[in-house]
């Protein structure tokens, strides 16, 4: 009964998936009689999936009949993608020195709501390495790279409550880390997420001064001794400078941080 509940559902999202995909460039708005002509649903299914997709932001409807058109949530959707692209992009110089220098898988990301998502990664040649690849998705409070981006958003215990994945989290260790992490400027985790692995990671900056992600660099434990942190932190926090300043951070402002982390 449960399997049969569990292919029912992922069923229902692949329905709602292929409604959202059957609008084309050009396609302001749909009608139910135009969408039933491109998706194999049958009317009752359609628009129970066109109302929850409404619900969620997805799509947004008007007039009688109606006529669908997508919706903020897509919107969104498709900022977090683009803006996370233009910073890869942006950070493939600093992403390929950290490389150079460590011979350690180095990743970027970048914040999505509660989450991180890694939107480009170089992977270590060497034969014990680890790797997350592009599109992993991950909690904030989850790792140093989440960690480091979550230290910059000075949230006060009660909004720290809605990052927070276990059941029984200790709040005020949390933010005494997290503002441990933002006084030094970088975030480390040894053996959290993927057993044997040490990840180092500092946050980047854009021209508003906010928190746009983290730079990250992770490998064995065998490799990444205490006297490489070191090494790793200075070097990500030099390259996370420069990607802040080339999403428009100001110089002074750059400084400033720097001031606050020694």
């Amino acid at each position: 009964m449960e399997e049969k509940k569990s292919h029912e559902s992922v069923r229902a999202v692949e329905r709602a998936l292929e409604i959202l995909l059957a609008f084309r460039p050009g396609d302001d708005e749909l009608s139910a009689a135009e969408l039933l002509t491109r998706v194999d649903l049958s009317r009752p299914t359609l628009y129970r999936l066109l109302n929850t997709l409404e619900q969620q932001g997805f799509l947004v409807s008007s007039g009688e009949p109606q006529r669908f058109r997508l919706g903020s949530a897509v919107a969104h959707l498709a900022h977090v993608w683009i803006t996370g692209q233009s910073v890869a992009e942006l950070a493939q110089p600093m992403l390929r020195k950290l490389w150079e220098a460590t011979a350690e898988t180095v990743a970027l990301f970048v914040p999505d709501g509660v989450y991180r998502l890694c939107v480009a990664e170089i992977q270590s040649a060497q034969p014990l390495s680890f790797r997350r690849g592009v599109g992993y998705r991950e909690k904030l409070v989850l790792g140093a790279s989440g960690r480091s981006i979550l230290s910059q958003m000075r949230l006060s215990a009660e909004e720290l409550g809605r990052y927070i994945s276990d059941s029984k989290p200790d709040v005020a260790r949390l933010l005494t880390e997290l503002e441990t992490i933002r006084t030094q400027g970088f975030a480390t985790s040894r053996h959290e997420l993927i057993e044997g692995a040490v990840a180092v990671a500092a946050p980047f900056f854009n021209g508003a001064d906010q928190v746009a992600g983290s730079i990250c660099i992770f490998g064995p434990s065998v490799r990444v001794t205490d006297e490489r942190v070191v090494l790793f932190a200075e070097l990500l926090r030099h390259e996370a400078g420069n990607l802040s300043r080339a999403l428009g951070q100001q110089a002074r402002q750059v400084l400033d941080k720097a001031g606050s982390r020694s």
